[in-house]
């Protein structure tokens, strides 16, 4: 474990995550940007009551499962400074350079864009502007994980807030993250939206489910270890298995697509993928 003494307990877990894959990080830039945002933002307030470092502070955390560069993580400490506070893109260049800084306008500016009439602003424009005006992918995942915390902390916000920015997340958010990859975050999106724009349907699922997130993955884990144990019994070593419990909006989609009831249907997805032998 790297200590830095009197260092915040919060700060301290994020560069031991950061330290367990990368072992040449710069954690002192990581304390820099740590520090000026919750300088920054110190005494500014969410709408739950809590201050509102926390919010960058939990962005930086959904990151870390991603395994982002000291760039991303100082990026997305800082995030909200520019549009918050009174530091300026300026300020941030000269404390941080030209990546860092750059990493943050991106994320300020997708925030800013403008259309010229109502008609113009739908969602397939929307994702458009934001993947073609972001030249780092990286803006994109701090902007995914700034929207998943919005939306975990979205109870706070007035019942029509609500409704109409997970109606936007459904329909942008969640749809580019699937077209990069990031499977966790477009599920929990697609759900979190599903809990305010169908609020009956979330809790009827959540109520004949009745298991949380993490034991469910856990059964898709053990069901895949037997798989493969079988597998490795028989001697099979061109077939790998790979897996994961379904998201609640994913089996109200597959019910409505196939018109089943929920008895009828399976709550994992699993792959199998086949090994071409002539190539081994």
């Amino acid at each position: 474990m790297f200590v830095i003494y009197n260092m915040d307990e919060e700060l301290q877990k994020v560069i031991d995550e950061v330290l367990s894959y990368d072992k040449k990080a710069d954690i002192k830039l990581i304390e820099k940007a740590y520090n000026l945002a919750k300088s920054a933002h110190a005494g500014q307030k969410r709408a739950s009551g809590q201050d509102y470092f926390k919010h960058p502070l939990d962005v930086t955390n959904i990151l870390l499962e991603f395994k982002p560069d000291v760039p991303t993580i100082c990026a997305a400490l800082m995030h909200d400074v520019v549009e918050e506070t009174p530091y300026s893109i300026e300020d941030l260049r000269k404390e941080f350079g030209e990546e860092i800084t750059s990493l943050v306008e991106g994320e300020t500016k997708t925030t800013k864009v403008e259309f010229d009439s109502p008609e113009a602003y739908t969602a397939e424009n929307w994702r458009k502007i934001l993947l073609a005006t972001t030249k780092d992918v990286r803006v994109i995942l701090i902007k995914l994980a700034d929207r998943l915390n919005n939306m975990r902390t979205l109870k706070y916000l007035r019942e029509d807030k609500q409704k109409r920015i997970s109606k936007e997340t459904m329909e942008i958010y969640a749809p580019i993250a699937h077209k990069l990859g990031l499977y966790s975050i477009k599920g929990e999106l697609e759900d979190l939206s599903l809990r305010y724009l169908k609020p009956d349907i979330y809790q009827y699922l959540k109520k004949k489910i009745n298991e949380k997130r993490d034991t469910r993955e856990e059964k898709a884990r053990m069901i895949i270890d037997l798989v493969k144990e079988k597998f490795k019994e028989k001697k099979v070593e061109w077939i790998d298995i790979s897996g994961r419990a379904k998201y609640f909006y994913s089996i109200y989609a597959k019910m409505i697509s196939d018109k089943k009831s929920f008895d009828e249907m399976n709550f994992f997805n699993f792959r199998f993928q086949i090994f071409d032998l002539r190539i081994m």
